[in-house]
């Protein structure tokens, strides 16, 4: 068991939205993935946690994406991404849960995560989503660099290859976090 303060902590779910869940994804199916984050959101709310929600996403002519050369750039849909590409899955959001848009894989640079967690006394993030090597990844490490404990629930992690997902979880993840399941989780002030 992980026990954590309810009061302190809070569950972040990064990229759980329409364009990106459409895609295959490994070891956890992206049903499997958002049933999970539901349940444990609910768990979260009933213990008087708070619930995060982070999506990524662009205007229409990609003028706020980050543009620096690399050797294998993220394809971009001709014509862009569907109108519906940023929207976070139906059933997940609350009343009273926050709702963080990023530019970039991490949820910390360019938002204000850091400043809505340290406000409401959050020491410790309870971290999931998709893709593994991409936003949670980056997230876990900027959180790491900002002090927060990190805690990442690997059932409710996915990627686009089970290798991708396994990476960061077997070599990354342990030197800067916790790692545990869904239902695991005890929180208890």
């Amino acid at each position: 068991m992980i026990r954590l303060d309810p009061k302190s902590t809070a569950l972040v779910m990064i990229d759980l939205q329409k364009g990106i869940l459409a895609r295959p994804l490994l070891p956890h199916s992206a049903a499997e993935v958002v049933a999970g984050a539901k349940a444990l959101a609910e768990r979260f709310r009933t213990a008087q946690g708070k619930v995060v929600w982070v999506t990524v996403g662009w205007e229409a002519d990609f003028g706020d994406a980050l543009k620096a050369p690399v050797d294998a750039p993220m394809p971009r849909p001709e014509g862009g991404y569907p109108a519906d590409f940023a929207e976070l899955v139906d059933g997940l959001a609350q009343p009273g849960d926050l709702q963080v848009r990023k530019r970039q894989w991490g949820a910390f640079h360019g938002t204000d995560l850091d400043l809505q967690l340290r406000r409401r006394g959050i020491d410790t993030i309870a971290l999931g989503g998709v893709a593994t090597n991409f936003g949670v990844e980056s997230t876990a490490r900027a959180a790491w660099e900002h002090g927060y404990s990190v805690v990442v629930l690997e059932d409710l992690c996915a990627s686009m290859s089970a290798e991708l997902h396994a990476f960061p979880v077997s070599h990354i993840f342990p030197r800067i976090a916790r790692i545990g399941r869904s239902a695991e989780i005890a929180l208890q002030p």
